[in-house]
């Protein structure tokens, strides 16, 4: 069995990963072990450069330098001075091959996805090529270590107790939805473009009839809320057929029952045609509405 069987480039201080091994273990223990040690990500801002958690069956050891870290699960036969050797040679090679600022930019998990190639190299070295030939890097690295020894954590204390991290409660450790939309059609586009005209077309009477009325008479308060309350519903649909809404069904058909309500409570204000024109423009942007849907989600990479 690998020493090191696991390893990743992770952002202090967020502890987003950037890169990854692929690993082929499937053990329970391990996969806890993963866990752990991305809950342990979060928090090594908290840490010095260096550090252990142990548990049963793996070590978690983590070396970070200004805003980049490096992460190891190693079997517990693995000596830590071998174990923080290859991280601080996994942390030169990634700082040489990216700038901070682009380290900085890095919005998404595992955004330097090429670097994996690299990191499975210098596990296979460290894993395969005899220790006698690292002789000079080990003994520079033990020699570290008993001048500032790595502070030590047990696999429980990567855990987030009660909720709390760092005196705040934890909101969310997880990433939110990203809800994306499958693209916009023709039809969509053309359902969009004649509802804001149904929009406007309300709009305008009702505030036209709204300083007429005023002036002469309130009994018209039912015509002027039977344009504006289109107009919004018209307004509301434009922003459901273009964003993710929980329960747009439900509010599709509502949207749907005050546009038709409205025109049919406006006949005489409004010909037959105009009544039909207005209900068939809020029928077509429901059906858009309804059958756009969300894309599959893509997975950022394969670790």
């Amino acid at each position: 069995m690998s020493l090191i069987l696991f390893a990743c480039v992770v952002r202090v201080r967020d502890g987003l990963p950037l890169s990854a091994s692929t690993d082929f273990y499937h053990s329970q223990d391990f996969l806890e072990c993963r866990r752990r040690l991305k809950t342990l990500a979060l928090r090594l801002a908290q840490y010095p450069g260096r550090g252990s958690a142990e548990g049963c069956d793996f070590s978690i050891h983590f070396s970070s330098s200004r805003d980049v870290a490096c992460m190891a699960i190693c079997s517990l036969r693995c000596p830590a001075a071998m174990a923080f050797c290859f991280l601080e040679t996994l942390w030169w090679e990634f700082t040489a091959s990216y700038d901070p600022t682009c380290v900085g930019l890095a919005s998404r998990p595992y955004a330097f996805l090429e670097f994996d190639n690299v990191i499975q190299k210098v596990k296979w070295h460290f894993n395969y090529v005899s220790s006698t030939q690292m002789d000079s890097s080990l003994g520079k690295i033990q020699e570290e270590l008993e001048f500032q020894p790595p502070v030590v954590l047990t696999l429980e204390d990567t855990e987030v107790a009660n909720g709390v991290m760092n005196g705040h409660t934890l909101m969310h450790l997880e990433p939110a939805p990203n809800f994306r939309m499958e693209p916009v059609t023709a039809l969509g586009i053309l359902s969009l473009i004649l509802n804001i005209m149904c929009a406007a077309l309300n709009l305008i009477r009702g505030i036209h009839l709204a300083e007429h009325s005023l002036q002469v008479a309130h009994e018209e308060i039912g015509n002027i809320l039977a344009f504006l309350i289109p107009f919004v519903a018209c307004i509301f649909q434009c922003y459901l057929y273009l964003f993710y809404s929980p329960g747009r069904t439900a509010k599709v058909v509502l949207m749907l029952l005050f546009i038709c309500l409205g025109n049919v409570y406006l006949h005489g204000l409004r010909n037959l045609w105009q009544i039909l024109f207005h209900i068939g423009v809020a029928f077509l942007s429901s059906h858009q509405i309804l059958t756009r849907q969300l894309q599959d989600k893509q997975s950022d990479c394969g670790v």
